[in-house]
């Protein structure tokens, strides 16, 4: 923002440029004097005044750069401050990460010693139960093996009292063979004379 000082020289400036040129001369001109003086007045006026003021500033010059350095200081402090606070918090991050990397490593190497050693149970239980089977069924295989051979020896021992008591009867039957044709001829012979008297159809004896 321009001075009051400066103003009024601008002011001035206008003022000449704005009058005409005495006849016959391109050099000199004609002014109101009244209002020429007004302007050199105030600006006589003004004078004393802006000067304090640069003198004011010019004096205070070096408390205004002290604290423009002051506050340039802080500034870059400040700046610092949060670039290390950034740096800091990077490598907070960087060893999180680290350290967060290692945990899950930690993890899946535990969990895969986990699974190696269910794995590992679970064929030693599968081994353990193929032998228990196994077993189990050799003492089964056994049982039915002595089973099946006194079954055998029972079973040849029933066939041998069937064919003994086979044997005693077609003997008994032999035996008896004779008596029982001289039997049927006897009954043959009977029915012949029951059939010989129906045909000569004689007449049947009262009971007295």
């Amino acid at each position: 923002m321009s001075s009051r000082i400066e103003q009024i020289i601008e002011e001035i400036e206008e003022y000449v440029e704005s009058c005409r040129y005495q006849p016959l001369s391109t050099t000199k001109i004609v002014v109101n004097k009244e209002e020429l003086e007004e302007l050199l007045r105030e600006l006589r006026l003004k004078t004393p005044d802006e000067i304090k003021r640069y003198q004011k500033i010019i004096s205070n010059k070096d408390a205004i750069l002290a604290d423009a350095q002051s506050k340039a200081d802080n500034m870059i402090s400040e700046t610092q401050a949060k670039v290390q606070e950034m740096v800091t918090q990077s490598e907070v991050m960087q060893r999180a990460y680290a350290q967060a990397n290692e945990t899950i490593n930690d993890a899946n190497m535990q969990a895969q010693q986990i699974i190696d050693s269910a794995t590992q149970d679970a064929n030693n239980i599968r081994l353990s139960a193929i032998s228990y089977t196994d077993d189990m069924l050799a003492n089964l295989s056994q049982i039915m093996s002595t089973t099946l051979s006194d079954t055998g020896e029972k079973y040849n021992a029933f066939i041998g009292s069937l064919q003994s008591c086979y044997d005693v009867v077609n003997k008994n039957r032999s035996e008896l063979a004779p008596q029982t044709a001289q039997a049927a001829a006897m009954s043959s012979d009977d029915d012949d004379m029951e059939d010989y008297e129906a045909d000569l159809d004689l007449p049947e004896e009262d009971d007295e």
